[in-house]
């Protein structure tokens, strides 16, 4: 823009025509210079080469830059980057210290770069450098481990080579998908290492490589790896037992567990009963001491096969009242559709209702209806057999007492009761809400109750696949290659790392002072949290912009940034980064 100025200011700048320029900052600058603390860029140039005839800036700050512009505008296409930078260079030159030009982030570029984030060598070093550098530099807990898996959909065409593959999915089974597997520390959630596979792979087997990694990289043993079903297959069982870690993990209905299962959960009843059970208590929401679940505990000897050192586990047999509950009322929602199933079997006769004619109908569609809803020996369906006779004459016209006749029987069979087990429902029921757990950690490092308050946080990984499909927008997949597929992926969990961090540590500076933020929810500018979510605070930044006026030959003249407030000033300050990160983007006074 360009803009006429008074005759006394003209003479004053020396010139008569301007340039004004601006350029939306927001929370742009926040974002690099967490990362900047992080060491990300840094790491991600000593581990990516740059070749000797490479110009522009490095691939540490092509990535930092572009994961700004992803955080901020929740779009991960390569083809909108160039366009951005071209309104924010001032900005990101300033940030970076970096000499930015558009065409730094051309789409072959960032290909590039993520053609370098999907090796193996360059993308397993950055994550083992980043976990040591987080770790150090925030002094992070480092005894938990959460491992899990999660599947991004995509409109690929599938190919035999290609990462996406049909398998079994709960977003959206009838798409293409890639699985992401990763390894997470609680209770950040952050982020510490992460595989991308093919979407038909089963998750057995898939820890292993990221506990390896995970391993290496923290430089201790003694890590709590907690995780679902999957991985309390023997063969990983024994891994992290061989390698003096721990593990926690339930166990899955089958095999020899399933059979088991029957007698622990007696035993469980029976202790109950008796009032032997550890109850175990949690502090709900209103701050309620509440009964979070009860159970007990025994051990065993385990040993993979034959020359293989034994070790001693723990096996967990916990009641959740609350899962009990749930089993409890989806099973009354089953008898109740299985009631409704049976009793329409036998219509009433009139038009349109088709009769049930022959019992070994009858019987297969009682059976089907039982086993579809598993309420199979918890309904007892009484019927009877209807038999109608008629006589009429054979042919047609009137009858006589000379024409012949005959009988017609027509048989139907009834449901007439439907009628509730009710001691099988009642042995049922009180089976209900038991769950098994192993664990190799000694009572003394895991007692039950925090065996069991730790797994329930499994929510905490969640999030990091929540934030990869909504804040980072993951899918849809913007690229085709494998290559691009995965380096994409490993450049968007850096920024989930980037999120998790900055949560972490501005909730632990207000539990530390004891303090709450006002100014989050602009629904209710007066409510206070002490619990801020990094979406909310990034969100406290927008409306900051900087203002830049040059001379018609690019000489500047000034800046001037939109003033922070003390809500912004106060977050910068507990991140560690001040208001400076924002205030050296300004020019105050013009130069003569």
């Amino acid at each position: 823009m360009r803009i006429q100025l008074s005759q006394q200011a003209a003479e004053r700048l020396g010139k008569s025509e301007l340039v004004i320029i601006t350029e939306r900052v927001d929370d742009v600058a926040l974002l690099i210079g967490q990362m900047v603390k992080m060491g990300l860029p840094e790491i991600l140039d000593r581990h990516i080469p740059r070749h000797w005839k490479q110009r522009g800036i490095s691939w540490g700050w092509t990535a930092g830059i572009w994961l700004a512009y992803i955080l901020t505008e929740g779009d991960h296409r390569k083809v909108s980057v160039e366009t951005y930078i071209k309104g924010m260079k001032h900005t990101l030159s300033q940030l970076s210290g970096q000499d930015i030009e558009p065409l730094d982030f051309s789409d072959d570029r960032l290909a590039h770069l993520l053609k370098h984030l999907s090796k193996p060598k360059y993308w397993h070093g950055i994550e083992r450098d980043l976990n040591a550098r987080s770790i150090e530099v925030y002094e992070l807990p480092q005894e938990v481990i959460r491992c899990d898996a999660t599947t991004v959909s995509g409109d690929h065409d599938v190919r035999p080579e290609g990462l996406l593959q049909f398998g079994h999915s709960k977003d959206d089974p009838h798409r293409p998908q890639i699985k992401v597997m990763l390894g997470s520390l609680d209770p950040l959630g952050m982020p510490l290492s992460t595989d991308v596979l093919s979407g038909e792979r089963a998750d057995d087997g898939l820890d292993l490589p990221l506990m390896e990694r995970i391993r290496s990289g923290m430089s201790k043993s003694g890590l709590l790896f907690v995780g679902d079903c999957k991985m309390s297959a023997l063969e990983i069982r024994t891994s992290l037992a061989g390698h003096h870690d721990f593990y926690l993990s339930p166990l899955p209905l089958t095999g020899s567990t399933a059979e088991a299962m029957e007698a622990w959960i007696a035993e469980g009843v029976a202790k109950g009963e008796a009032g032997e059970l550890e109850r175990i208590m949690r502090t709900n929401d209103r701050g309620h001491e509440v009964l979070a679940a009860e159970g007990y505990e025994f051990e065993r000897t385990c040993c993979a096969s034959v020359g293989r050192e034994a070790w001693m586990e723990r096996v967990l047999v916990v009641r959740s009242p609350m899962h009990a509950s749930q089993q409890a009322e989806g099973l009354e929602s089953r008898l109740v559709h299985a009631e409704q199933k049976l009793a329409a079997l036998t219509p009433p006769r009139g038009r349109g209702k088709r009769q049930i004619t022959d019992e070994a109908t009858l019987l297969e569609a009682i059976d089907t209806v039982l086993k579809a809803h598993r309420v199979d020996g918890l309904l007892h369906v009484v019927w009877e057999k209807q038999s109608e006779r008629k006589t009429q004459y054979v042919g047609r016209g009137r009858g006589a007492v000379s024409r012949k006749q005959r009988v017609i029987q027509k048989i139907r069979y009834q449901i007439t009761h439907i009628v509730r087990q009710a001691d099988n429902i009642a042995a049922l029921t009180r089976r209900f809400g038991w769950k098994a757990f192993v664990t190799n950690a000694a009572r003394k490092r895991l007692s039950l109750q925090d065996a069991v308050l730790c797994y329930r946080h499994e929510y905490r990984v969640e999030r990091i696949f929540n934030r990869l499909k909504s804040r980072v927008h993951i899918a849809p997949l913007f690229v085709k290659l494998n290559e691009q597929i995965e380096g994409l992926t490993y450049l968007l969990t850096l920024g989930v790392r980037v999120l998790t961090v900055t949560e972490f540590v501005l909730r632990r500076s207000l539990e530390k002072d004891q303090a709450k933020l006002s100014g989050l929810h602009p629904e209710n500018k007066q409510k206070m949290t002490d619990k801020p979510t990094a979406e909310r605070t990034l969100k406290a930044f927008s409306g900051v912009s900087l203002t830049i006026i040059k001379h018609a030959a690019g000489e500047e003249i000034l800046r001037r940034l939109t003033p922070l407030s003390r809500l912004q000033e106060d977050i910068l300050q507990r991140l560690g980064l001040g208001a400076s990160l924002y205030g050296q983007l300004e020019i105050q006074e013009i130069e003569n």
